[in-house]
């Protein structure tokens, strides 16, 4: 018996906490069940839209089969994905066919075969590249990928990371009843709507496979919210009971066809911990808002500046050119670039608050700073006078330096008083200095080619490109 006709049962029978008064447990059941009716309503695929996938996709995949065993006898198409699983919400368009060859085959073989395979299928296709390139297109109003890989008889023998989605294809299928189908697409709907679903390496949230296998794992959508509210990381998750390897991440979901890997590794910290806190508030009170993304208006000049009034604090603004690289290239070298940049500030003394990375044509690395100017002179402490070579090193090094305080003795260690190198942060974002920090190398690279630096009021001149990124930062949320 489904979920929803479990509770519609007990609520068509009964009001408020079960005994005829108002205001009890059924209350919050019959809230719940008209939630996830309205959810279900919105994402999952009526008939007709299911036929029209399923009839291009049959047409596609029969295409690609007559062109792969063209070349190769023994090769095979088989539809991955979402849509292979009937976990895809109503108004996806994704195709995926991945064409498999045998393992005898050699790599740049596969590569060209599977090329003029994807070709085939999508004439007015185009290559990508991800470990090895592919064809993808648009048929019909479907975004098709057409991807080459090995026909294996185990994952722990891929070549590569696309070797391994026909053996997740497998075990999914083999698992997924409709209504744990229908949890999965209310599941990620809700990961959509709280900001985390996704495992580009901008977003770094859940996958749709390791969607899938935590609501097969915990038995529905509610089974895994009730759970997903008492996590305390680490949370460690092994389907197969491979029992075999040992992660660091805060959520591990040991891979089912290949024990070496964990599902959610590229799930930050922070999103672990934001699913469970709306885990927590949509139990505690359901409502639809959960399950729809925010779309927050840009921040306007007068509301900015009615942030930077009100906090108190200086805003820095690193713009340039952003380097011409996909979002899962791009932004691990933006974060990289942001922490260096925010270790040298924090290591001149401008007490970095908080700070994040945007990109959209220009990148910037915006740092919020509690302290905006330091004195013109610096503390600097040697050894203690007992230690006596290093000590008196370090007084013959600065005893002789007209440019410096001391050395005087401070409790039991010599210490001076210098000149301060940069007594704003401006001062060293606009230094040859900013490139000794760990930056990304292709942002380096777009830095050498020029940056502006920004502060204060002077980032409203960022806000027409990156207004709303600038309200969340302003305006943080879960």
């Amino acid at each position: 018996m489904s979920e929803e006709t479990a509770e519609g049962e007990t609520d068509d029978r009964r009001d408020g906490n079960g005994d005829g008064t108002e205001g009890g447990p059924a209350d919050g059941e019959r809230e719940y069940r008209q939630v996830l009716e309205t959810v279900r309503d919105r994402v999952d695929p009526d008939p007709d839209e299911r036929e029209r996938l399923r009839e291009v996709a049959d047409r596609l995949a029969e295409r690609a089969e007559s062109a792969a065993t063209d070349r190769c006898p023994d090769a095979d198409v088989v539809q991955v994905g979402s849509t292979a699983r009937d976990t895809w919400i109503s108004g996806d368009r994704d195709i995926d066919l991945f064409v498999r060859f045998p393992p005898e085959l050699d790599r740049d073989t596969l590569e060209e075969y599977g090329l003029a395979v994807g070709h085939a299928t999508l004439p007015e296709g185009h290559e990508e590249y991800a470990e090895h390139p592919y064809v993808k297109g648009t048929v019909e109003g479907f975004d098709v990928d057409v991807v080459p890989c090995f026909r294996l008889e185990s994952a722990t023998d891929i070549r590569s990371a696309v070797d391994r989605t026909p053996f997740h294809n497998s075990y999914l299928e083999a698992r997924l009843d409709e209504d744990l189908a229908a949890d999965v697409r209310v599941t990620k709907q809700f990961l959509k709507g709280i900001g985390a679903y996704g495992s580009d390496l901008r977003t770094r949230g859940f996958s749709g496979f390791l969607t899938e296998l935590l609501v097969c794992e915990y038995g529905g959508f509610r089974p895994l919210l009730e759970a997903a509210r008492d996590w305390h990381p680490q949370v460690e998750l092994d389907p197969e009971s491979h029992g075999q390897a040992s992660f660091d991440d805060p959520l591990v979901v040991i891979d089912p066809t290949d024990p070496e890997r964990n599902v959610a590794a590229v799930c930050s910290a922070a999103n672990v911990a934001r699913f469970q806190h709306y885990a927590r508030e949509f139990l505690a009170e359901p409502a639809v808002e959960y399950f729809e993304p925010a779309a927050p208006e840009p921040l306007s000049p007068e509301e900015f500046r009615a942030h930077l009034e009100r906090r108190g604090t200086t805003p820095v603004a690193v713009r340039f050119d952003a380097p011409d690289l996909v979002e899962d290239q791009l932004y691990p070298q933006l974060r990289k670039s942001l922490d260096g940049v925010t270790t040298g500030l924090d290591d001149r003394g401008f007490d970095v608050f908080r700070a994040t990375a945007m990109a959209d044509g220009a990148g910037v690395l915006l740092v919020e700073l509690a302290v905006d100017e330091r004195p013109a002179v610096e503390r600097h402490e040697g050894p203690p006078v007992h230690v006596q070579g290093h000590a008196a090193g370090f007084y013959e090094a600065y005893d002789a330096d007209p440019d410096v305080y001391g050395p005087f003795i401070e409790s039991d260690r010599y210490v001076t008083e210098r000149e301060r190198e940069f007594t704003t942060a401006r001062e060293f974002l606009e230094s040859e200095r900013l490139f000794d920090v760990g930056l990304g190398a292709h942002v380096e690279t777009a830095l050498e080619e020029g940056y502006e630096v920004l502060v204060g009021e002077e980032l409203t001149g960022l806000l027409e490109e990156f207004g709303t990124e600038l309200r969340v930062y302003f305006e943080p949320t879960p």
